[in-house]
């Protein structure tokens, strides 16, 4: 029987942990598999359940979400990350993207939003708005070293025409299937040309594709 796809929950507020668990329960695609208070117990758990998606709060006991997903990307990068918090600080979600997370929510987040955002995640896309990647430009203007700093001249004459198309539909917040219907082209190509993009320029998501982008001028939020 297909249980669908296997999450872990680590939020230090126990009623809001069950609030979510319940609400995925009653999607036909989601399982919880463990639920844990802190960062470090989230840590262990994500090591012995290896589950297929974790939601991080950022701001718990112990260690905090950011830490915990660092040493979790650390081990088991395979294993999508995703934040769900109340914190809004630039400075939040940096750190998060930094320390590998492929998406950033906030609590207030509908429902249904919420599902949709982790159902993309689970297909490599990112749950990262183009609006919220805009909000952290500024900052990564003055933080060197965390994402790759742009080279001195010619860094577009590194990515192909179409590559460059398709990271400009990333960045609009498109899914790998309306990328694929709007440049007219397979999905796999899409899937494809997004890893080539990451490869080129050492970066190890979707979100931090993003972030990259329009803080180089590759790309534009408001095409």
């Amino acid at each position: 029987m297909n249980v669908g796809a296997r999450v872990l929950l680590v939020d230090d507020q126990e009623l809001f942990r069950e609030g979510i668990a319940n609400l995925l329960a009653a999607q036909p695609d989601f399982e919880v598999v463990g639920q844990a208070g802190d960062g470090e117990a989230g840590v262990q758990l994500a090591r012995e359940l290896k589950p297929d998606l974790i939601l991080m709060d950022v701001n718990m006991p112990r260690l905090g979400g950011v830490a915990a997903t660092q040493q979790i990307h650390e081990t088991n990068p395979e294993i999508p990350i995703v934040m769900l918090t109340v914190s809004d600080a630039d400075s939040d979600l940096f750190e998060a993207i930094k320390a590998g997370a492929l998406g950033y929510l906030l609590k207030n987040s509908r429902a249904q939003t919420l599902f949709e955002m982790l159902r993309g995640v689970l297909r490599g896309e990112a749950a990262l708005s183009p609006t919220i990647a805009s909000r952290v430009l500024a900052e990564f203007a003055y933080r060197r070293g965390t994402i790759l700093e742009p080279t001195p001249e010619g860094l577009d004459a590194a990515l192909t025409d179409r590559e460059l198309a398709v990271l400009q539909e990333i960045v609009t917040g498109r899914s790998n299937h309306e990328i694929a219907e709007t440049l007219k082209i397979a999905e796999s190509t899409v899937k494809r040309h997004l890893h080539n993009i990451l490869t080129k320029l050492h970066l190890h998501s979707r979100a931090q594709a993003v972030a990259f982008a329009l803080r180089t001028g590759l790309a534009r939020s408001d095409r």
